[in-house]
């Protein structure tokens, strides 16, 4: 691995171990045996570097949202709902779950501004990456309209179920409950049909 690899390396587990906004520029280029020059060099700035390193957290664990392609219900089906909300749930409590981060990143975002920037553009890509795991089929293009509806709908979703969850995961809702309330919509909006 060269020095950009090294330091994103090392600014994950930094992550991991002290957060966002506990995470120096020291941290890092101890963690990643590089040197602090490296960081502006490759990243720009170690808020930066966080918000790259934050993403490929979210993408590696996101993996598990459908079982890395093991989904096992009707795609668009409300069992595929069910199924992709148990499993986004279940990340949720596996220890070392990076779902804080995010939460963090969400209150500290106004000192850390290029991070909470550079993640806030990466949503819109994220979504675009959800969709085919709860509608099947390939990810959309980028300028497919289904990316700024279906998929904001689902990573608002995400995200408030990541925030119920930090909050008090003994009542946070479960996927049974979500899907529940989804077939209810389905069901309200069918008889004004």
């Amino acid at each position: 691995m060269g020095h950009r690899e090294d330091l994103l390396e090392g600014a994950k587990r930094c992550l991991l171990e002290k957060g966002f906004a506990r995470t120096t520029a020291r941290d890092i280029v101890k963690e990643s045996g590089t040197n602090l020059a490296s960081i502006g060099y490759h990243y720009g700035s170690k808020d930066v570097l966080l918000a790259q390193a934050y993403i490929g957290l979210v993408e590696e664990n996101s993996e598990a949202f459908d079982r890395g392609g093991e989904l096992t219900t009707p795609a668009g089906s409300l069992e595929r709902f069910h199924e992709v909300l148990t499993n986004v749930i279940e990340t949720m409590g596996k220890p070392g779950s990076i779902w804080h981060l995010g939460m963090e990143l969400m209150i500290v975002g106004d000192k850390m501004p290029a991070a909470r920037d550079f993640v806030g553009k990466a949503q819109r890509e994220g979504g675009r990456g959800v969709i085919p795991i709860f509608m099947g089929g390939e990810e959309p293009p980028a300028d497919d309209p289904r990316v700024d509806t279906l998929g904001k709908f689902y990573m608002t979703l995400i995200s408030g179920i990541i925030a119920e969850y930090m909050l008090d995961p003994d009542t946070a809702p479960t996927a049974d409950e979500l899907t529940e309330g989804m077939r209810q919509l389905i069901a309200a909006t069918a008889l004004k049909d």
